[in-house]
């Protein structure tokens, strides 16, 4: 959370850290001076420590507006699950792949890396005599917020 905070911070970025109230005590997982540094640099909600903080998450990233983004490690596959036709569900997939930014650890272990929420839709797009069509070149397992990163360009030639 400190490297992420961080991190997104240097981006001038506004932010809001959605937690609960156990991070305010002083532990091993949670130094008071290292919460005092972050809250320096973003904005934070404590939940109860018992609370489904995920339906915080998306209340204020729907609310915050169009351009807000969010940062979890949850797939949110629960709150698609409650979603009542299959619709409904592919909406969301498309709303969290728009919103959603996914963070893992740095090639060397020392930071993270952002993978930035998808500015386009992953679907067959064409303009024209021109189509592009997004791929991949082997099957594997993926999570809501993977799609394609590679995309064949088709051109009809006259």
């Amino acid at each position: 959370l400190f490297n992420a905070v961080n991190c997104l911070a240097k981006e001038n970025a506004r932010l809001l850290v959605l937690g609960r109230k156990h991070m305010l005590m002083n532990s091993s997982n949670w130094k008071r001076e290292i919460m005092k540094e972050m809250q320096n640099k973003a904005d934070f909600f404590f939940a109860e420590n018992i609370s489904e903080d995920d339906t915080f998450l998306l209340y204020a990233t729907l609310r915050s507006g169009k351009h807000c983004k969010f940062v979890t490690r949850d797939f949110l596959r629960d709150h698609k699950a409650c979603l009542p036709d299959s619709l409904t569900r592919h909406l969301f997939r498309k709303w969290q792949r728009g919103h959603q930014i996914v963070f893992f650890p740095s090639a060397e272990g020392r930071g993270i890396n952002f993978l930035p929420a998808f500015r386009y839709d992953c679907v067959v797009q064409t303009t024209g005599d021109t189509w592009h069509i997004p791929y991949k070149d082997v099957f594997e397992e993926k999570y809501s917020y993977q799609v394609p990163r590679k995309w064949l360009c088709i051109q009809q030639k006259l």
